[in-house]
């Protein structure tokens, strides 16, 4: 493999654990007012499920924002192009917030999927639930920042190693997750 395909997979995988980390921080966050606030959609099933609460996705989001600043200040001292700073000007901010915001976004608009499909909290739904957040993130960034998202995320080398690994990492998280006795189910 090309030294430049390699640094491209791990590029993306460092510019994505902004979206990564809130969901696992979620879970250690917990919360007790669920984002629905116990009500049900005109289904007449719950609109997100007990699971998603407003602490939860808040202690998430920052922790992945928090934790993108972290980088973005580190990176100057890593080898480049492999880990690559999000921005040197204010962007920064923003890239970072779609990030870690948009994964929480895409996390509960995948619960919001599941309950209409009838999967309750917790229920499997291969690919909706490894997916979405990174769908959304992407969607966040390629609204308000779509050159930067092109440069970084437009490549088919980045997209393909984010749509493969993101289930391998998601799947380990959970795993890992569940034997630390935070998560009720291992996926």
């Amino acid at each position: 493999m090309p030294l430049d395909i390699l640094s491209q997979m791990i590029a993306s995988l460092w510019l994505m654990l902004p979206a990564y980390l809130p969901n696992p921080a979620a879970v250690l966050f917990k919360g007790k007012i669920p984002m629905d606030f116990g009500r049900n959609f005109i289904d007449r099933k719950r609109i997100l499920g007990k699971g998603k609460t407003w602490r939860g996705f808040f202690g998430g989001a920052l922790t992945g924002f928090a934790f993108g600043l972290l980088q973005n200040f580190i990176a100057r001292y890593l080898p480049q192009p492999w880990f690559p700073p999000f921005s040197e000007d204010t962007r920064v901010i923003g890239i970072i917030l779609s990030l870690s915001f948009g994964a929480m976004l895409g996390d509960s608009f995948g619960s919001f999927i599941k309950r209409r499909l009838g999967i309750e909290s917790g229920g499997r739904a291969f690919l909706l639930d490894q997916l979405t957040f990174v769908l959304v993130a992407w969607l966040l960034l390629w609204l308000f920042y779509p050159a930067w998202f092109m440069a970084h995320f437009g490549k088919p080398v980045s997209v393909s190693t984010i749509l493969v690994i993101t289930p391998i990492i998601h799947r380990i998280v959970n795993i890992i997750g569940y034997k630390m006795g935070k998560k009720d189910v291992p996926w």
